[in-house]
């Protein structure tokens, strides 16, 4: 629950920078901030990014959702550690605290939430007290979101009812899993990337100063490699709860359960080797780029496994599919 409160407030905050955003952009004409301030909109961005993605999306749906159903769903009391679990939120709001803190440096850290050198290491058009502040924010909230994640683990793992084995699990279970485990794979990679940024901001280093034969794009790969998987770290909890909606509404098991925990893991797992698609403008050699067009291209294979087994189990039940689920049926063909 507060979780779910703190993702509620963070995403107050968030949701308010991007009202700030669409009316400045509403017409050409706007000034709601003012020209002599032009770099604050470059700052909202870098905000706004933070809080919906850190702050909103991944407290509210993998650890507000998690710890509440976690302990429902396989029958156990409470997570294998509690006192951690409170700590993960302690720090969380601290990590937000860190972020929100960027705003009051002279110059504010209008990097986008992509931090990318030779920008974020710069000294001549941002401050690095603002930067640090938003890196330091965002390595606390990875620590939560560790602790969280090895959390679940170990929960899932360990205390579940005895007649309640991996094949019958809930998908929501296997979904938490699944994303606990990308986030153990990729916070790491990302925390590295960041404390290079703080290195080179404020102990002389070079990793991304092109200058002295530092490298830019090595950062890209780094992030990216973090920011791929982070898109299916915050969709793979949401087919969880949908599969588990839609199985208490039509009152039966998913079609396909096992196919569907394939297609989840198989997500994961093309989703960790994919993240060059975002840097098809850097150079990248052309054998390269067919190799990640191509698995990029593959995703969808699991995806559309998902689809039909959510369609399938909808019209195995005519009575209530005409009476119950009809606008969600026409959702899911949306889909």
């Amino acid at each position: 629950i507060y979780y779910l409160l703190s993702a509620f407030i963070f995403g107050i905050s968030g949701t308010l920078i991007s009202i700030l955003i669409r009316i400045e952009l509403y017409s050409s004409g706007n000034r709601i901030i003012s020209p002599e301030n032009q770099n604050f909109y470059n700052i909202s961005i870098t905000l706004h990014g933070f809080l919906m993605i850190f702050f909103l999306v991944m407290p509210g749906l993998f650890g507000g959702f998690g710890n509440y159903f976690v302990p429902i769903f396989q029958g156990s009391p409470e997570v294998v550690y509690p006192r951690i679990n409170n700590f993960s939120i302690l720090i969380l709001s601290l990590s937000y605290l860190f972020v929100i803190l960027s705003l009051i440096s002279e110059f504010g850290g209008g990097t986008g939430w992509t931090l990318y050198p030779p920008l974020s290491t710069s000294f001549l058009s941002l401050s690095p007290s603002s930067t640090g502040n938003l890196i330091f924010g965002l390595l606390i909230s990875g620590i939560s979101s560790c602790l969280t994640s090895l959390n679940f683990w170990t929960t899932i793992w360990n205390l579940r009812s005895y007649y309640l084995t991996l094949k019958t699990m809930p998908l929501f279970l296997w979904s938490l899993l699944i994303t606990g485990g990308m986030l153990l794979l990729t916070l790491p990679i990302l925390s590295g990337a960041l404390l290079m940024v703080t290195a080179d901001l404020h102990s002389n280093t070079l990793f991304f100063d092109p200058i002295f034969e530092g490298d830019p794009i090595f950062y890209q790969h780094l992030f990216w490699f973090f920011g791929h998987p982070e898109v299916y770290i915050l969709i793979v909890p949401a087919f969880g709860i949908i599969s588990i909606i839609i199985s208490g509404i039509l009152q039966k098991i998913i079609f396909g359960n096992q196919s569907m925990i394939f297609a989840l893991s198989c997500i994961s797992l093309l989703g960790s080797v994919v993240w060059g698609h975002h840097m098809y403008t850097v150079g990248l050699e052309t054998d390269t780029r067919a190799y990640f067009t191509g698995v990029t291209i593959l995703i969808s294979l699991p995806t559309g496994t998902k689809i039909f087994n959510w369609l399938s189990t909808y019209l195995g039940n005519p009575p209530l599919l005409q009476l119950k689920t009809s606008s969600a049926f026409f959702g899911l063909l949306f889909l």
